[in-house]
């Protein structure tokens, strides 16, 4: 299936690539996000006709992602949660946790940004997590746990 992008999606192209992608992977995720439209005559043309604001509101996107990667590099985050005496937290805390906290601090993001790739922290101590803006902008957030 051929699809003209219409934004930047990561590890198959840029904004106005042509790419060739699976059936599934089009109709299910691709189209439906409006991410991409199939690459028929009609859509190539109409797509031309729009490229100049697609542009434009993609360069707006990375710039609001590149601002809010400054704000988030700057925060440290402290959770406080109840913990046994060798460390071991009672319970975990998740990537929900973290954002909920980062947003408690005035800089809105979203769960599904937060990279863990070890899973749920169960121990107290100091960890650093990616945090995934946008396909070009990765930032960093340093969280603390404490027992309570």
């Amino acid at each position: 299936m051929d699809v003209i992008l219409l934004e930047k999606v990561e590890n198959l192209g840029d904004l106005g690539d042509q790419v060739k992608v699976k059936p599934g992977f089009g109709r299910n995720f691709l189209i439906p996000g409006g991410k991409a439209v199939s690459a028929t005559k009609a859509n190539i043309e109409h797509f031309e006709k729009r490229r100049a604001e697609l542009e434009a509101t993609a360069a707006k996107t990375l710039t609001d992602a590149e601002a809010l990667c400054d704000a988030v590099n700057a925060l440290s985050i402290n959770i406080v949660a109840k913990a046994g005496d060798e460390g071991k937290l009672f319970g975990s805390v998740s990537n929900a946790d973290i954002a909920e906290a980062v947003s408690a601090q005035g800089v809105n993001i979203m769960k599904k940004d937060i990279r863990m790739p070890d899973g749920p922290i169960r121990l107290i101590g100091e960890y650093e997590f990616a945090v995934h803006l946008h396909t070009d902008v990765d930032a960093r957030v340093k969280v603390v746990i404490e027992a309570e």
